[in-house]
């Protein structure tokens, strides 16, 4: 029988991106086996594409309470031990909250709920299980993401004085000007996406991205969110000044109607010692600015890089990793974690940083109705 972690995958079938990053991710490492799941709510579609990458129909359910039900009969050796949740947004809560509850662990994707107040109820039914639980905020397997909260962690840039965070996209400019494009548009259905659109898509990543490199929480944030039709009751484009613990002050600019931009994803922090950047389009590279000194350009596979970094990184230096090996490296963590191996806090987001991706959220999107106001976080 295999030594491998049993994996059941819920949604990411057909041409779904974050299906095949999913499973390249969970392949990476030699740690995982896919055993089944529920990939399509089409029972043709989901048994159709499980014979396409190679899955026996026997463990392919017609949907998620099958699944449940077929599951925890079967020997505790056989069933799948964790599972993956790639679902539309709506769909998180549900299906975590019960998986949670029969003891699955969970990698899902973000944003974990659709409210604050789902995610609080996961949190409470995650401690009474004692399951983990992985929210796939899928940059900070980077290993020069890593490399940077090393940095921050070591002093080099000193006290931080000053956050700038971009997320540019323009995928959304063809869809929103048609207004049965933008009507037929999951992402832009509160019932579907929940309150927010950009700021929960994209703007979350941002959000989650400061607290990880930085060690730092956001306390505070003022919005000012762009609808640009009456009609649509989703943000497509904003900007949030945020206020961080030690009065740090910062901008997150996210926008998914920024034409022209692919996933440009720029993170810029500055401290009294020296400031870095980091462009999600070319990952390798971290900037280093020290006051007085030359310009240095820090890549992975380094032994100048942390421990962390260094685990991230599959191929000697000079060879480009991506986005599968990013979030592969938080599919590794997730390994560890489950097989009881001692693991670092950097290597995968948890439930908490699902949760206060939601608080952000909500308090951003309270903060532009309220009037353009400041509002706390938790």
């Amino acid at each position: 029988m295999s030594s491998k972690i049993r994996l059941g995958i819920l949604g990411g079938g057909g041409d779904s991106l974050i299906g095949v990053l999913h499973r390249v991710a969970a392949n990476m490492f030699d740690q995982f086996e896919i055993v089944g799941g529920v990939f399509n709510p089409n029972w043709d579609e989901n048994i159709s594409f499980a014979q396409k990458i190679g899955l026996s129909k026997d463990r392919i359910y017609q949907d998620f309470d099958t699944l449940i039900k077929e599951e925890v009969s079967l020997p505790e050796s056989e069933r799948m031990q964790v599972v993956s949740i790639l679902t539309p947004n709506f769909l998180h809560y549900p299906m975590a909250k019960k998986l949670l509850e029969n003891g699955f662990h969970i990698i899902c994707e973000k944003p974990l709920t659709t409210t604050y107040e789902e995610a609080l109820d996961l949190q409470r039914t995650r401690e009474l299980s004692n399951c983990i639980f992985a929210v796939t905020y899928t940059y900070t397997g980077y290993p020069m993401v890593r490399q940077m909260r090393k940095l921050v962690e070591e002093g080099r840039l000193g006290k931080i004085h000053k956050i700038d965070i971009q997320y540019y996209q323009g995928w959304i400019n063809p869809v929103i000007h048609d207004p049965v494009k933008r009507a037929a548009t999951w992402r832009l259905q509160p019932e579907k996406s929940g309150i927010s659109c950009c700021i929960g898509d994209i703007g979350t990543h941002a959000f989650d991205m400061i607290e990880f490199v930085t060690g730092m929480q956001v306390t505070k944030v003022l919005a000012d969110l762009n609808y640009l039709y009456e009609d649509n009751k989703m943000d497509i484009d904003g900007t949030v000044l945020i206020r961080c613990t030690d009065g740090v002050k910062g901008v997150i600019r996210a926008s998914q109607i920024a034409t022209g931009e692919e996933n440009s994803f720029v993170v810029k922090i500055y401290g009294e010692k020296a400031g870095m950047k980091w462009e999600q389009e070319n990952p390798n590279y971290v900037y280093l600015m020290e006051e007085g000194e030359a310009l240095k350009v820090l890549k992975p596979g380094h032994l100048y890089n942390s421990d962390l970094s260094l685990d991230g990184t599959k191929l000697p230096p000079g060879h480009p990793e991506g986005i599968f090996d990013a979030m592969g490296n938080i599919y590794k963590g997730v390994a560890r974690a489950i097989n009881g191996k001692p693991y670092d806090s950097g290597e995968f987001p948890t439930i908490i940083d699902g949760l206060r991706g939601m608080n952000f959220i909500e308090q951003t999107v309270a903060s532009n109705s309220g009037g353009n106001i400041w509002m706390d976080l938790d």
